[in-house]
């Protein structure tokens, strides 16, 4: 058994090891129950949920490309108080295991993630923290993500932070990652995850249509990842606060890769949908890089990348 200690804190949620899943990838948690030991991981995001439910978009919602997938969910779920209702018990039993619980905060507007995060301190107090998805897209604004810009996005965390006192993350957007991320660390972000999806586009060249519902959707897997671990290792030569590694994470050496470049946790998104079991898979596979790597605690390794 290694020697590693593996325990990280990332602005403030004390992981008992650094593999999270991503959201959007894991459900609520206890879709993989009966699959996996859930308890053994560090922490899990939900998926995100707006103050009142969000239909999502018609389907197909999903596409296989090569080397990933891409998605149009439109981020469906029930409002926080149907997240709570379905899941909250099972989540607060998660807890008690010492897996933290990291609620994602959906929105259409900044007064829309302020009551979605009001509702969230007031039926979550298991939950760790929370981390805000400024990747939706901004209604008032023509659609464009609410995170788009460091004005943006510093404006949602700013107003956020005025009414939540637990740890606040930012999910940013993959565009001008260093100048958002001294924004919203700031406007008082705990920590960010990094990276959101890519914006592409998938054809059917039979029917000239999408095949998605909409002509373009966000862009995840394997192939994204050098771009994922590039952003990663920019954002921490810009910025003092954690960061959780988002990106095409099929095996412990792109774990690895993330950690190298500067974060402190990393989160599984798409190889759960391949591998149910494959973030624990993960974890036994970073453990014993760290452990080959001779040293006594994983926060050794964070941004040990030498240029």
């Amino acid at each position: 058994m290694s020697a590693v200690r593996m325990a990280v804190d990332v602005g403030g949620i004390k992981m008992k090891n650094p593999v999270s899943t991503a959201a959007g990838t894991f459900g609520y948690g206890w879709q993989f129950d009966s699959l996996m030991d859930v308890s053994a991981l560090g922490a899990i995001t939900t998926k995100g949920c707006a103050a009142l439910p969000w239909p999502g978009n018609p389907a197909p919602r999903m596409a296989e490309v090569p080397g990933g997938m891409m998605n149009s969910v439109g981020l469906q779920n029930p409002g926080v108080r149907g997240f709570v209702e379905q899941s909250g018990t099972y989540l607060e039993r998660l807890a008690g295991k010492g897996t933290q619980i990291i609620c994602q905060v959906a929105g259409h507007s900044t007064a829309e993630y302020v009551s979605a995060l009001e509702l969230f301190c007031e039926l979550c107090p298991w939950a760790a923290g929370f981390e805000l998805n400024v990747s939706c897209p901004n209604v008032a604004e023509g659609g464009i993500a609410c995170g788009s810009t460091p004005e943006a996005a510093a404006e949602v965390v700013r107003a956020c932070r005025r009414v939540c006192d637990r740890p606040l993350l930012v999910k940013m957007a993959p565009v001008r990652v260093d100048e958002i991320a001294r924004a919203v660390e700031d406007a008082g972000a705990d920590a960010l995850t990094i990276i959101n999806s890519i914006p592409g586009m998938s054809i059917d060249i039979e029917t000239h249509r999408s095949r998605l519902s909409r002509p373009t959707g966000g862009l995840s897997g394997p192939l994204l990842h050098p771009i994922a671990v590039r952003m990663v290792w920019e954002a921490f030569r810009a910025v003092r606060i954690p960061i959780i590694g988002v990106g095409g994470i099929m095996t412990g050496a792109d774990a690895a890769e993330f950690i190298l470049a500067g974060a402190t946790s990393v989160a599984v998104g798409m190889a759960s949908l391949v591998d149910p079991g494959a973030s624990l898979r993960i974890l036994a596979e970073l453990e014993a890089w760290a452990d080959r790597q001779g040293v006594s605690d994983i926060n050794e390794l964070v941004g040990a990348f030498e240029a």
